[in-house]
This record gives C-alpha cells, structure tokens and sequence, in this order.
C-alpha cells in the first residue's frame, strides 16, 4: 500500500459495514484493521446517494446504472460519488480501497449491464469520478 498523506477512503462493505444491495458486508482484515486504527473512512456511495440497504441489483450500461428490474438510478449513483469525492478533499485522500466490480466502486472489471454475470472492462461510477480527480483506486483483491 503506498503512504498517504490523509486518511484512506475505504468501500464501507469492506469495513464490515451490512451496506451492500443485499444487506449485507464483505469484510476485509485489513480494511478493518484501517478503521480501527483511525487511518481509514468508510463511505458508500449507494447509500450516500440516497438509496435503500437492501436494494435492488444494479449494473452500469454505458454512462448510465440501472437496476435488474430497470429502473435508472444513475442520479444517484452520480450523486453518492460526488459525496465520496468531496470527503476524499476534505480529508487529503489520496488511495481509496473500494469493492472489486461494484458499480460504484469497482475497478478494472465491473458487470455488464445485462445481470448475466459477465464483466466488462470499466470502473465503478465512483472509482471513475476518484480516478478522474488524482485519487489512487485500489480494490480489496488488490490488498
């Protein structure tokens, strides 16, 4: 991991936090331990956006996010990663460790838009907005 001169922007979920569509976390040791040591801020940028927990499966199909039973939810996916993005200012971020394929979070690989199971080559809504403003994404497979 490389040294940072503010704190890690940390995918909730990774924190153990039950925030992902189903409700649920995917904790990650060493996310946890960030947290724990106060090097790490945990966001969801779902919920941040204004959605449930749970929720509805969403995917990205071009710029836009939809959910598995249509529904465009690209506002709030665009305004969740505003939010991240703000807080990685405000607390000099330079690295964030989001959830791998997510379709805020994830980078490199994220679902294609068709709730198939198959991964296209792109970054999560956020990852993308963080990437864009010189925040260094990494997901937990990458720990």
């Amino acid at each position: 991991m490389t040294e940072t001169e503010g704190k890690i922007l940390v995918s909730a979920c990774l924190a153990g936090i039950p925030c992902n569509y189903k409700g649920e976390s995917k904790p990650n040791a060493q996310v946890i331990q960030l947290v724990s040591e106060g090097k790490a801020i945990p966001v969801c940028p779902e919920c941040l956006g204004g959605l449930p927990t749970p929720r509805t499966a969403a995917e990205q199909k071009g710029e836009k996010v939809f959910t598995k039973d249509g529904k465009d939810v690209t506002t709030e996916f665009n305004t969740g990663a505003r939010s991240v993005l703000e807080t990685a200012k405000e607390n000099g971020c330079k690295l964030a460790i989001l959830k791998a394929r997510s379709p805020s979070c994830g980078k490199g690989k994220i679902y294609n838009g068709t709730f198939s199971g198959t991964f296209v080559n792109g970054n999560g809504v956020t990852a993308k907005l963080l990437i864009g403003n010189g925040v260094e994404v990494k997901t937990e497979e990458e720990l």
